[in-house]
């Protein structure tokens, strides 16, 4: 008996020695921990309760009686439908991660460039403070950003539509407790026929993306280097005229200009700073190709642009006025078979439509006084999907 109870005590007591042990432990490791390392999440040094208090300084719930204005109302931690010209939370994170505490606070408070000046001319933050912002833009470069919740309402409404048309067929068959028979029958009919239109609007939806607006790497407006700058589009895609593809401009190619331009306007330094370190590292800039075709889809920019004289904004929109490029037109099979309808050919005095002699005679003849692309063939499927 007595063994038995001693090993009842023993296991008792076994979990306050292992938390004793685990407190001597993190005793003496801590000061190794959390010691002057550089001040990053990177090297392990801070607690979850320093990365929480700076990110409350960067959404300015702290301090209390702050006079300027917070990190988060300039550094948006969301993509925004609007150009933002002040560097993400996110970028500002990546650049600083591996950079002590020291070099982040001269950039914060004495900063460069004339925009980044003006905008932090208030700015006055302790140093502890802005440690645990460094704190927590260091865990926000390492985790990254909380993903954005997709939104649920038309789930929602599409399920309380099954909910109340499955109400209607249980009344009509089972319960029966509406007198009057066509009111269930109008709700049920209502209801399903609502759920089919949904059904049909997302069905149309997938594999296409109009007004898709993605965030790119480097702040790019078309609207300052078109409309403001006059660069003409061939400059920068000056193969959409005899290729498949509009190309994306080499980082060299922007470097023609930026090699001298070292300060955007609205931006400041910190976007054109992110080509010039590629620039320097002989790396490519990875875009966010907007417009994209399916996999069974033949398209030549060539045929278009170069062959039949068509302005980029057709299908496009009108880009140069645009800060963030988003995607104008759905591009789906009969948005392309309506242009082809509707849209005549430069054909006349175009090298490339010599050889179509019919059309050439009835245009002399007066028999006809235009010509579409559908009728030089440009709706037939296997131009599209041979």
């Amino acid at each position: 008996m007595s063994t038995i109870y001693y090993l009842k005590k023993s296991w008792v007591k076994l979990p306050f020695k292992i938390f004793i042990f685990s407190f001597l432990i993190s005793f003496l490791v801590s000061p190794f921990a959390y010691s002057e390392t550089g001040g990053s999440v990177i090297d392990g040094g801070f607690s979850d309760d320093e990365v929480k208090r700076g990110k409350r300084f960067f959404m300015g719930l702290l301090p209390f009686e702050r006079e300027h204005e917070s990190c988060v109302s300039c550094h948006y931690l969301t993509t925004p439908d609007t150009m933002n010209w002040n560097p993400s939370a996110m970028d500002i994170a990546l650049k600083y991660a591996q950079l002590d505490s020291a070099t982040f606070r001269n950039s914060v408070m004495e900063p460069t460039g004339a925009v980044m000046s003006a905008s932090h001319q208030n700015f006055d933050i302790g140093d502890e403070d802005l440690q645990m912002v460094k704190v927590y833009l260091d865990h926000l470069a390492v985790n990254g950003p909380a993903p954005e919740k997709p939104s649920i309402n038309r789930l929602i409404i599409f399920l309380l539509l099954g909910i109340v048309l499955t109400w209607a067929l249980l009344d009509l068959i089972i319960f029966k407790k509406v007198k009057l028979k066509f009111i269930p029958i109008l709700i049920f009919l209502g209801a399903f026929g609502y759920q089919l239109v949904m059904i049909y609007e997302e069905t149309v939806k997938l594999g296409r993306s109009q007004d898709y607006q993605p965030d790119q790497p480097i702040k790019f407006s078309h609207q300052v280097h078109v409309t403001e700058n006059q660069i003409d589009c061939m400059y920068c895609h000056h193969t959409a005229t005899e290729s498949k593809t509009a190309n994306i401009p080499s980082t060299n190619l922007c470097m023609n200009c930026h090699i001298v331009v070292r300060e955007g306007s609205r931006s400041g330094r910190f976007e054109i700073d992110k080509l010039v370190q590629a620039h320097e590292e002989e790396r490519s800039i990875e875009w966010v190709r907007i417009h994209q075709l399916p996999d069974h889809v033949f398209f030549s920019h060539a045929q278009h642009v170069g062959a039949g004289k068509l302005d980029c904004a057709q299908c496009h929109g009108e880009v140069e006025q645009m800060h963030i490029v988003r995607q104008e037109a759905d591009l789906s099979m009969g948005w392309c078979l309506d242009c082809h309808r509707e849209t005549n050919v430069d054909f006349l005095g175009n090298d490339y439509y010599k050889t179509y002699e019919k059309f050439h005679e009835e245009i002399k003849a007066g028999i006809r006084d235009s010509v579409t692309a559908a009728d030089i063939g440009a709706n037939d499927c296997a131009k599209c999907h041979y």
